[in-house]
């Protein structure tokens, strides 16, 4: 055997000799460390953040939902209780169903500080209304009536639009924006127009004037949606 051959003996026998006495591997063979420390160095993978959170620090606006509302509920009862969020008229939206009747409110907050103070300031006021987060593609798809629009309801099945119009008179409106139809309900359906008026203070005249009038023999539930 060359001398080469006698080197390399020895020192295979040499490394199995210090492995069995106990000497670690790893100072023997330097390279397995770093391999298992390169995997231990991965990064951990990110844990899902709730998007409305990680949006915390917006300046755009929040949108929220309001249950617990009756058909009285005007919107000023809104910004009067959420007195401090800086909210106007038209940050109020009342979300009807198909009849009429009111569901909930959407608000448009100017930023989330806002959302959040109203959050706790409903909260506080316990179980008579309730606050959820809302979007901007349920605030776009609700009809902004604004004061501006009131309807008529029990109408009689044969009423025409000259009939409503012969109901109203000395009313301030748009006879043009007269809607009428029917809606389900028990035991009979319920004939109901909508009619636009010009302003605020004019929608609220009919309804002063006009509410529990009678159109042919009919008694007529006036009431301006918000």
């Amino acid at each position: 055997m060359s001398k080469l051959g006698y080197l390399g003996t020895a020192l295979r026998s040499n490394f199995s000799a210090k492995a069995s006495h106990g000497i670690p591997a790893s100072w023997l063979l330097r390279e397995s460390p770093r391999r298992f420390s390169t995997e231990a160095e991965q990064p951990p993978q990110n844990s899902p953040i709730d998007p409305f959170l990680q949006n915390a620090t917006d300046t755009g606006p929040v949108y929220g939902k309001i249950f617990g509302i009756t058909k009285h509920t005007l919107k000023t009862d809104i910004i009067n209780m959420l007195k401090g969020c800086n909210l106007t008229m038209d940050d109020v939206k009342v979300n009807y169903n198909w009849s009429f009747m009111p569901i909930g409110v959407m608000v448009q907050f100017p930023f989330r500080n806002a959302y959040d103070q109203a959050f706790r300031m409903i909260g506080r006021k316990g179980r008579l209304y309730k606050l959820e987060r809302g979007d901007r593609s349920q605030w776009d798809l609700l009809m902004p009536y604004n004061g501006k629009t009131v309807l008529l309801q029990g109408l009689p099945r044969n009423a025409l639009p000259e009939d409503v119009e012969r109901f109203l008179t000395g009313c301030v409106y748009e006879a043009s924006s007269i809607e009428m139809f029917m809606r389900g309900a028990f035991p009979d359906a319920i004939r109901m127009a909508t009619v636009n008026f010009p302003s605020k203070n004019e929608a609220m005249n009919a309804f002063i004037k006009k509410n529990r009038g009678f159109c042919l023999n009919n008694q007529i539930s006036v009431r301006v949606l918000q």
